[in-house]
């Protein structure tokens, strides 16, 4: 009986495990062959937003990195080649001013390349003669200001001793040791340093002849070499390449012979009262005055620093004290009469602007920095208010063509 039971078991066991496959593999089969179907509902995600002020101070951002890093690498490139730009520049403004001329010998029927190179030697003659003339005047006095120094410092000492400092002897020769020690010292940096200054004067010859030739073809062929430069720009914008740049011009040239009018008058004061005063070297220190007052603003007060120190080592303190009033006087000249109604209207550069200018071209090249920053300030400030007035006056006549009647 036993037996039979567990026959029973079994078989029952035995259909109960084939109807169990039998249902998994029916279930499996409806999982492959029915396709799984997602219903998704609407999100809840939105774009993230920030502050307008935020989003325009971004864009602003980083429009502004992208452009002063272009300046960093045109200032770059520019540094690189410093040594074939700088003279380039000198020979545009040197260009500048000579082309009056070149146009009014072209007009008396003189060949344009003949008018050229005539204005670039009648300068070259002129410089040569004003710096013949002033180092004839310097080797001349010489000998006599090396005697006026030598007499300055003895009463220098003589001050020491009996003025209101009281200096014993020992001093006076401990503070001459001190000076002799520093003279020395930078006469040994000067001799360690003299392929530096080889370098330098090869740059210099190199840099002449580049402004020679360069003024030369600036002057015969600057429409052709201007004309070049417009056709590189794409089609739609030669228009207002051209006519930029020949505003830009316009204004290089009135900043040039205005920059020439006000630093013949601040040499033509400054000599005046070195002439009245009995101060040496009065022609040499005109000369220096007219290239300094190149940099306007401080240029001439810079430059005749120079004439208050010879005139302190020929005449004395009291009279250097009065060349030092008359350099200022000058400088006030320039500053509040031939700066306005000269610089002022042809150029329209606000003082604040020129002084800006003058201190980062300073920075960023030294002096021909500072030379070449004010007439490049006045030729972008024209070139962007010339852009600015025919943006304008395009708006305009755009308005205007859209309200006519048909």
């Amino acid at each position: 009986m036993s037996r039979l039971k567990r026959q029973q078991q079994r078989k029952s066991d035995e259909r109960f495990a084939e109807r169990f496959a039998q249902q998994w593999t029916a279930i499996r089969a409806t999982r492959v062959e029915e396709p799984v179907s997602i219903h998704a509902g609407k999100s809840n995600y939105s774009a993230a937003r920030v502050p307008y002020g935020v989003d325009l101070a971004a864009q602003w951002s980083w429009r502004l990195l992208v452009v002063a890093l272009a300046g960093l690498v045109v200032a770059r490139g520019i540094g690189m080649f410093a040594v074939v730009v700088l003279p380039l520049v000198i020979a545009l403004l040197l260009a500048a001013l000579l082309v009056p001329l070149v146009d009014v010998l072209h007009r008396a029927k003189v060949p344009r390349g003949v008018a050229s190179l005539l204005a670039v030697l009648g300068s070259i003659a002129i410089i040569v003669l004003l710096l013949t003339f002033a180092g004839q005047q310097i080797a001349q006095g010489a000998n006599d200001l090396a005697k006026q120094v030598v007499s300055g410092l003895e009463q220098i000492r003589v001050w020491l001793k009996t003025g209101p400092l009281h200096a014993s002897d020992s001093q006076i020769n401990a503070y001459l040791k001190s000076a002799q020690d520093a003279v020395t010292s930078s006469n040994k940096q000067i001799v360690s340093r003299l392929t530096e200054v080889t370098t330098a004067v090869s740059h210099i010859v190199a840099g002449f002849f580049i402004i020679l030739f360069a003024t030369y073809f600036f002057l015969a062929d600057g429409n052709r070499i201007w004309s070049w430069l417009v056709r590189i720009f794409p089609r739609a914008s030669r228009e207002r390449a051209d006519s930029s740049g020949r505003v830009a011009w316009t204004s290089l040239t009135a900043f040039v012979r205005a920059t020439v009018m006000v630093a013949f008058t601040d040499a033509l004061g400054v000599m005046l009262v070195a002439a009245i005063l009995g101060v040496p070297f009065v022609f040499a220190i005109g000369v220096l005055v007219f290239i300094g007052a190149f940099i306007p603003m401080i240029g001439a007060l810079l430059s005749g620093s120079v004439a208050v120190l010879v005139a302190l080592v020929a005449k004395g303190p009291i009279v250097a004290l009065i060349m030092l009033g008359g350099v200022v006087a000058v400088q006030q000249l320039e500053a509040h009469v031939l700066q306005p109604f000269l610089l002022g209207r042809l150029v329209s550069v606000h003082p604040l602007g020129v002084i800006v200018a003058i201190a980062m071209g300073v920075l960023v090249a030294g002096i021909p920095g500072a030379l070449v920053a004010v007439p490049l300030v006045a030729s972008l400030n024209a070139v962007v208010q010339h852009l600015a007035d025919s943006g304008q006056a395009e708006r305009d006549a755009e308005e205007l063509a859209v309200g006519d009647p048909p």
